[in-house]
């Protein structure tokens, strides 16, 4: 009697003993790469009812050489920003200590009474004021060191009151100084009096606007423009925009050419945010560059854009070629489109029954009659 031997594969052995034992253990499925982790498939399909645990062996970072992989590219490193001007960062606008002009004409009107009663006393005063005032004739002592001490007193106190009067004006200020210490700012209006020792610099703190002329710049092609553009600023710091920086209005003429040169201007008509784009990145960059310096600035639009005369009429002729070619397309599809409509009709209508070449004489047919209605060459 013979005695068949069957022999199961080392994989069939383990899927029997596995389902005599217990419940079968999936074994993990892995993508692996050489260029890559190892990825387990049950993160990427989740038909396992339990998750299988791997082991993650460490990146790959070689390649094979010959295996047609092209390797990554990196990113490009971030632009740096370019430094902003420091300024003394204690430089900052404070108001100064300032009085009301009614101080300051009150010492004035008694210096100059001081003098009149000084020289009354010393019997100089001629007998028609003294009249006048209703003064008794005066002792007439004369001019001795007393009369003079006094006289230099109340000299003193009528300059120092008349001198420090001020008026104070909506719109504008005063930086004031000693010694070349900042000393503070008076921005207030109406009858002031200032201490007269200290040098005042006027300075225009309204919201002012500047024109510029014609400056050069470029389109997103590279190609050579004149823009002019307006500024809208106000000077925000005074200490910082007179004391911090030699001519704070010829920093931000200067500031807006070099913003020209970064960043491109489209001219009207274009696809990438025309002038109102540029008009954007402008203020940006010229707001970030003044604000340290205590000019603040609201908007830098282009108001008029032009090609450099070197390429005006090459640009003017390329536009005209662009909007006769678009002219052409809209043309073009409006007559496809009624030609499609016509043939959908009369075919769907069951008005006419066309083969292929019949059909394509009526489509040539419909689209010269079209074309030839409209005034336009085939």
């Amino acid at each position: 009697m013979s005695t068949t031997t069957s022999h199961t594969p080392p994989e069939s052995e383990g899927q029997s003993e596995g389902a005599a034992t217990g419940p079968c253990i999936r074994p993990a499925r892995l993508i692996q790469n050489e260029a890559t982790t190892e990825i387990p498939v049950h993160m990427l399909f989740r038909d396992d009812p339990d998750p299988v645990k791997v082991p993650l062996r460490p990146a790959v970072v070689a390649r094979r050489q010959g295996t047609g992989e092209q390797p990554r590219l990196r990113r490009p490193a971030p632009v740096r920003r370019r430094p902003l001007p420091e300024v003394d960062p204690e430089l900052a606008e404070r108001p100064a200590r300032v009085l009301p002009g009614a101080a300051g004409v009150l010492a004035g009107v008694c210096g100059v009474t001081g003098c009149l009663a000084t020289t009354w006393w010393a019997g100089l005063l001629p007998p028609l004021v003294a009249q006048a005032l209703g003064l008794p004739s005066g002792p007439g002592t004369g001019l001795g060191p007393a009369q003079w001490a006094a006289y230099a007193g109340a000299g003193m106190l009528g300059a120092f009151g008349f001198g420090g009067l001020a008026r104070g004006r909506t719109g504008r200020a005063w930086v004031l100084g000693l010694f070349g210490r900042y000393r503070g700012t008076v921005r207030r209006t109406g009858l002031l009096w200032v201490n007269p020792l200290l040098p005042r610099r006027r300075v225009d703190v309204r919201l002012r606007h500047w024109r510029s002329a014609a400056m050069p710049a470029a389109d997103p092609d590279g190609l050579a423009l004149r823009v002019v553009v307006l500024v809208v600023w106000r000077v925000r710091d005074t200490a910082r925009a007179l004391l911090g920086i030699d001519d704070h209005e010829t920093y931000l003429r200067e500031c807006v050419e070099a913003a020209l040169a970064r960043v491109p201007v489209e001219p009207a008509g274009g696809t990438r945010g025309g002038v109102t784009a540029a008009g954007a990145a402008l203020t940006r960059l010229v707001a970030a560059e003044t604000a340290p310096v205590g000019v603040e600035v609201f908007s830098v639009r282009p108001v008029r854009v032009e090609y450099a005369p070197e390429v005006a009429g090459a640009m003017h002729r390329r536009r005209i070629a662009a909007l006769d070619a678009r002219q052409r397309a809209s043309m073009l599809s409006s007559v496809v489109d009624s030609v499609e409509d016509t043939v959908t009709r009369l075919t769907m209508r069951g008005l006419v029954e066309l083969d292929d070449y019949e059909r394509k004489v009526l489509v040539r047919d419909l689209t010269v009659a079209f074309c030839s209605g409209r005034g336009e060459p085939v």
